[in-house]
């Protein structure tokens, strides 16, 4: 009776195949793992133990075996990925706001890519202009075509969440104000956890000095100076903005004046950190990266505007601050537009001239189109 079992010579190529396909995947866990905890001495053990396949052999492989093996790595990459996701109480319902973002972003792709076309090639953005010695010590000035006379310029600091900020993220706004005759500078400062908020608070500072001392060799008044902040840019904006209001009323040596700030505008912001941690821990986030970005709950005072102007040694400085408008969307549940209102009560409490705008029914991230209206 003939046998039915495959000759010997394919049993050994399918163990050969199967063996060499383990091998693939058990270094690819390796070396993942090797990548999460900062060394390859994984990889390194296993390919000392188990050598690739030889030259000539890899040339051999065939198209089908070679996709194989790379959707095998991508599915199993993917797979460790949620699993480790998973592990950090990562849920479904993250995972389902995650593809609702990703849906978003595709269907404002085409708008994204015009912008960016125009920050890299247009002729009326200089970029990555340095002002100071730091890293991310750069800013992005954006041009009108007319050079007719001196220009009003805006200083606007990036959101970001303190973590993600980065100046292109104004190019936007920059390029719409450049078309009115507007000189934009779009701030960068170093982010967390490149640094604390001491750090982008000094940051700023010297990017609004660069400004003001320096503009005009580029076409802008330096009289005709305004000051603009969104979401984390707004709370750190209006720091820098007091602080040196206190400076001066202290008789300090500064840089630049307040003076030369003609008005602040803060879009979205946080100004009380007491009240922000709360907030943010009531939404589960983590509270312990807020603290670290803070620097701890003991300087909470003084990187709160809404505090620290309240200071009745500070009376004397918020009569140096320039006419503060804030911009706050009423359904912003990042920030609650209470953060913004309860500022301007409080810098009209001692006699500065403040307002705040409200806009029904927008969210966090409307106000930054519906403010560039205002101008």
């Amino acid at each position: 009776m003939a046998s039915m079992s495959p000759p010997i010579h394919d049993l050994r190529q399918h163990d050969e195949t199967a063996t060499h396909f383990y091998l693939d995947v058990r270094c690819l866990i390796c070396r993942f793992l090797g990548f999460i905890f900062g060394t390859e001495t994984f990889g390194n053990h296993q390919q000392q133990q188990f050598p690739r396949k030889p030259e000539n052999m890899e040339r051999q492989s065939s198209f089908s075996r070679d996709f194989g093996h790379a959707a095998a790595e991508t599915y199993l990459i993917t797979r460790l990925t949620f699993t480790l996701l998973r592990y950090l109480g990562v849920g479904y319902r993250w995972y389902t706001r995650l593809v609702a973002l990703a849906c978003y972003a595709l269907l404002l792709m085409p708008g994204f890519l015009q912008v960016a076309y125009c920050y890299f090639f247009s002729s009326q953005v200089r970029r990555s202009i340095v002002y100071g010695d730091q890293p991310r010590n750069r800013l992005d000035l954006y041009l009108p075509t007319n050079t007719n006379g001196p220009k009003p310029v805006v200083v606007f600091v990036t959101g970001g969440a303190w973590i993600i900020g980065y100046k292109a993220w104004g190019s936007l706004l920059g390029l719409q104000l450049a078309e009115r005759d507007i000189i934009v500078a779009c701030v960068d400062y170093r982010n967390f956890p490149q640094g604390t908020i001491s750090d982008m608070v000094k940051d700023v500072s010297q990017g609004i000095s660069f400004v003001c001392n320096l503009i005009d060799r580029f076409g802008g008044d330096p009289n005709r100076i305004y000051l603009m902040g969104q979401s984390a840019g707004a709370h750190i904006s209006a720091c820098v903005l007091l602080e040196q209001a206190i400076k001066e009323s202290r008789g300090e040596n500064t840089t630049w004046s307040v003076s030369q700030i003609k008005a602040y505008f803060g879009l979205s912001g946080g100004y009380n950190l007491f009240n922000l941690v709360d907030h943010f821990h009531n939404r589960g986030l983590y509270r312990s990266i807020f603290l670290s970005i803070m620097e701890g709950e003991e300087s909470f005072e003084q990187f709160s505007p809404e505090v620290r102007i309240k200071d009745p040694r500070n009376r004397e400085a918020a009569s140096l601050l320039p006419p503060i408008k804030l911009f706050h969307g009423t359904s912003d549940y990042s920030i609650p537009s209470d953060a913004s209102i309860n500022l301007v009560e409080a810098l009209k409490g001692v006699g500065a001239e403040a307002e705040v705008i409200l806009y029904e029914g927008k969210s966090h991230t409307d106000l930054f189109l519906q403010v560039s209206d205002y101008f």
